[in-house]
C-alpha cells in the first residue's frame, strides 16, 4: 500500500467533524491499509483518517499493553463512552500525550481512565472494546480527531498557552502544512 502525508494543525480537515462512512468497498480497504502503513512508519499508536486529509469517521490503532498483548484494529463510524474525568491536574510525567498532527510535541492532558468504543470493522461487523489506562487514552485521542478536536485544544493552562506558542513558532496553524513519515524527520 502507501504511506500518506500527515497534515499538521491548521488544516481545516483536522478542525471539522468527519463524515460517516457509507460506502464499504475496495477504496475503503485501500484507505485503511494506507492508514496502517502511515501509522506504522510515523511511528504512532493510532491514526485517524482526517490526519491524512480524509474527512471520514475512521481510525486505526496499534497498542501493546504492559503484558505484551498486541491490540491492532480499525474502527469505522465509532461511538465513545468514557468514565468521569478527574478534576485533578494532569500528571506531567505519566499523563503526557503527543499527536502526529502536532509533530514532536508532548503535553500533559487529563483523560478518562476507562472508555468503551463501538463501531464496525471493514466487513461491517460490530466491534465493541472496553479499555482502560493508555488504551482508553488512545481511543479518546483518535475519537477527538473525528470530531475536529486536537489534544492541544483540550489542554489546561499553562500548557494551552505553551502549545499555542509552539504552533506559532513552527509556522503551523495554517492550511497546507504536512509531513511524510519516512522522509521528514518528525514524530508526534
Amino acid at each position: 500500500m502507501a504511506i500518506r502525508p500527515i497534515v499538521i494543525t491548521g488544516n481545516p480537515v483536522l478542525h471539522t467533524r468527519a463524515q460517516e462512512v457509507t460506502v464499504f468497498d475496495e477504496e475503503l480497504r485501500t484507505l485503511v491499509a494506507d492508514m496502517y502503513d502511515t501509522m506504522d512508519k510515523a511511528p504512532g499508536v493510532g491514526l485517524a483518517a482526517p490526519q491524512i486529509g480524509v474527512p471520514l469517521r475512521i481510525f486505526v490503532y496499534d497498542y501493546a499493553d504492559d503484558n505484551g498483548n498486541e491490540r491492532r484494529g480499525v474502527l469505522i463510524n465509532p461511538e465513545l463512552t468514557i468514565s468521569e474525568v478527574s478534576d485533578e491536574p494532569a500528571d506531567e510525567d505519566t499523563e503526557v500525550e503527543g499527536c502526529l498532527s502536532v509533530p514532536g510535541e508532548r503535553f500533559p492532558l487529563k483523560r478518562a481512565e476507562f472508555a468503551t468504543v463501538t463501531g464496525v470493522d471493514l466487513d461491517q461487523k460490530p466491534v465493541r472494546i472496553e479499555a482502560e489506562g493508555w488504551f482508553a487514552r488512545i481511543f479518546q485521542h483518535e475519537f477527538d480527531h473525528l470530531n475536529g478536536t486536537l489534544y492541544v485544544d483540550r489542554l489546561a493552562e499553562p500548557w494551552k498557552t505553551i502549545a499555542a506558542e509552539v504552533v506559532e513558532d513552527n509556522g503551523w496553524g495554517i492550511d497546507g502544512k504536512s509531513w511524510l513519515p519516512g522522509r521528514d524527520n518528525l514524530e508526534g
